[in-house]
């Protein structure tokens, strides 16, 4: 599904609204942060959740896998 977007200016820069059915497909509300990355092929996308926190737990996650059993003998 395509939205078109009018860039406005807002105070001393310029914005865009989103339409609620692209909210919506986003699941945010008013107050939440989204998330501007450049694809891999030059466009750019618009996500809800943080690219940097995903890419962190999979680091955390591959190393309590690694250090599973001194981890458990932490928690003691």
């Amino acid at each position: 599904m395509a939205f078109e977007l009018k860039v406005r200016k807002v105070g001393n820069s310029l914005g865009v609204v989103l339409p609620k059915e692209a909210l919506a497909q986003l699941k945010v509300e008013e107050g939440q942060s989204l998330y501007l990355t450049e694809a891999p092929d030059g466009a750019y996308r618009v996500t809800a959740g943080d690219p940097e926190f995903a890419r962190k737990m999979a680091v955390v996650e591959s190393l309590s896998r690694r250090y599973r059993n001194a981890l458990r003998e932490l928690a003691k």
